[in-house]
């Protein structure tokens, strides 16, 4: 990334002026609330709330909304459950109470106030009326916290333990990950966040086999193995190290700048098939412009050619890169649709210029070079429709042709896509906070993939998109539902149907593969060539919140996979129980 120098200092030049905000972590679960006030048409209709992770500051903005606009905040949408919301999302964004006298409040959010007016929700969230020893947990959100005219700072510990027992092993299942979380603001103008796990496991058997297949633990990349827990008295735990973390400030008012480590996820569904959080983070430079009705983003990158598990000792693993960029259009506050385009490319460990056009086709840009690299174009939508429901959609072409995909019929192994349809019932039959979601997902063989095997869409070997890679169909269901404020019960149930590929037979399910290496197929492809498998997974949990995001937890899985290769079928099944703080849960639903 040394030539990416030059435009960074560039960018750190430029005036900053506007106040700034920090971005949320995959998985917190304000994502969750800010999508469904969006769904409920409680919000302020300018997020577009496909792109991923969100801003802290538009948290912020969308809760002030509610509070100041009772025009938005009928009775019968505002609920119970949408006050807990509210109080959540002030608690751990850290937003002051607003005092009465600066306007007059609507009697629909006469529970708001305090005996001196408007105040401070946090001690009525968890009852908290002194800070422990002075110093910590002044509000419940940050174990300690200094806030200053022209300085914040937070911290936050981390931690996520759990155990569970798998019915077809005597082994433990089991996590355990201690870490630490900061963040901070230096005169309003420029922000920071980082955080660090360390973490022991030992994974169901399906998980083991896919770590062994690309030598990199889904969502952490490098691992070390054997190792030794002597909480879990085993000495076959693997042991691995994740980090977060950036810098970022605005340009403008409508230009915000962030450079880091990190993951992203562009969509409105529990998959993305244009670019997901579901590998490990990596390197990037991001750039986002929100202006009018427009939210367009870049996303320069630099990934992992593949792991280093394979190293025999210290040595550069090999690198590629990633330039990406958004466009959404949002005409009507319930409506966006936005255009996808990504190409990845590998130039000997270094970036290829010409992809700093942050406003130019990749495309052209990839013909012009003589059409050396993997170029990805794509289109996600939503609608949503009576404040409960929200349709969306995806389309995602890695190559085609026009004729052979719509006239020939042929079914050619080069027409490579994948499409995304779902719903989301919010409130669910009238229940408070009972959500749920219906999807289904399906991309052709050898999508994702390149005749160059460094183009391949991948970082450390692990997919950019779908985690199943492709050469798939699945039909998803998931169920969401707070009866009380504290308690939240989750589901997921995931039906697919692939086709595996098999030693030195290539049917374009592993995206590692480059496209020309051992292809048994060019006219005739179809979804599920090769080895063809089914599998059924079902997930349940039970969740207490016993702090703020503090959960204590039980859970059950199940996942049962059947393939026609009688050695590739198996069974997993467990249950178990497990207490997390401030990590947000990472399902391995593949």
């Amino acid at each position: 990334m040394k030539k990416l120098l030059p435009f960074i200092l560039f960018l750190g030049i430029i005036p900053i002026a506007y106040s700034q905000s920090m971005l949320l972590t995959p998985g917190h679960p304000a994502h969750q609330v800010i999508n469904r006030w969006d769904i409920k048409g409680l919000g302020t209709g300018e997020m577009h709330t496909e792109v991923q992770p969100y801003w802290r500051q538009d948290l912020t903005k969308e809760h002030t909304h509610l509070l100041v606009n009772p025009d938005y905040l009928p009775i019968k949408r505002f609920t119970a459950g949408d006050r807990w919301d509210m109080k959540y999302i002030q608690a751990d964004n850290r937003i002051e109470g607003i005092k009465l006298d600066s306007f007059q409040l609507p009697d629909t959010i006469q529970w708001i106030r305090g005996d001196e007016g408007m105040t401070p929700e946090y001690p009525a969230y968890y009852s908290l009326n002194k800070p422990i020893l002075k110093y910590f947990y002044r509000s419940p959100a940050y174990l300690f916290e200094v806030d200053r005219p022209a300085f914040f700072f937070r911290v936050n510990p981390m931690l996520d333990g759990r155990l569970g027992r798998d019915s077809g092993s005597e082994d433990l299942i089991f996590n355990n990950s201690r870490g630490l979380e900061l963040q901070g603001g230096v005169d309003n103008k420029i922000f920071f966040y980082t955080n660090i796990l360390e973490t022991q496991s030992y994974f169901p058997q399906y998980v083991q086999d896919r770590i062994q297949a690309t030598n990199a633990i889904p969502g952490a990349g490098f691992y070390k193995y054997p190792t030794r827990s002597r909480i879990f008295n085993t000495e076959n735990a693997y042991d691995y190290l994740v980090s977060e973390g950036y810098v970022g400030f605005n340009v403008t008012k409508h230009v915000g700048v962030q450079l880091g480590h990190g993951r992203n996820f562009i969509g409105n569904g529990y998959r993305s098939l244009l670019l997901s959080d579901f590998g490990a983070n990596y390197f990037f430079l991001k750039l986002n412009w929100r202006v009018w009705k427009l939210h367009f983003q870049n996303i320069f990158a630099e990934l992992n050619l593949e792991s280093n598990r394979d190293s025999s000792g210290d040595q550069l693993v090999p690198k590629k890169y990633m330039a990406t960029h958004y466009l959404s259009f949002k005409p009507f506050k319930n409506f966006s649709v936005g255009f996808f385009e990504s190409v990845v490319f590998s130039r000997n460990n270094q970036f290829e210029l010409q992809y700093l056009n942050p406003v130019i086709l990749y495309r052209t840009v990839e013909q012009f070079l003589g059409s050396p690299d993997n170029v990805l174009i794509g289109i996600n939508a939503h609608w949503n429709l009576f404040n409960r429901f929200q349709l969306y959609g995806q389309v995602m072409l890695d190559e085609f042709k026009f004729d052979r995909l719509f006239l020939d019929g042929t079914k050619w192994w080069a027409n490579k896509y994948g499409v995304q349809a779902g719903m989301k019932y919010i409130d669910a039959f009238g229940v408070d906070h009972l959500d749920l979601q219906g999807e289904i997902n399906l991309v052709r063989p050898y999508t994702y993939t390149h005749r160059d095997s460094s183009a391949a869409y991948t970082h450390y070997n692990q997919p950019l998109a779908h985690p199943n890679g492709a050469n798939f169909k699945e039909a998803l269901f998931r169920l969401q539902y707070r009866p009380f404020n504290k308690w939240s019960l989750h589901g997921r149930v995931i039906l697919s149907q692939y086709g595996e590929d098999l030693e030195g037979e290539n049917w374009g399910s592993n995206v590692l593969t480059p496209s020309s290496q051992d292809r048994q197929v060019d006219e005739g492809s179809v979804i599920g060539q090769g080895a063809r498998a089914e599998s059924l997974l079902f997930g349940l949990e039970l969740r207490y919140q016993v702090w703020h995001n503090l959960y204590l937890e039980l859970e059950y899985f199940y996942r049962d996979k059947v393939s026609e290769v009688p050695d590739f079928s198996q069974k997993t099944s467990y249950i178990g129980a497990g207490v997390r703080m401030n990590v947000w849960k990472r399902n391995q639903d593949y």
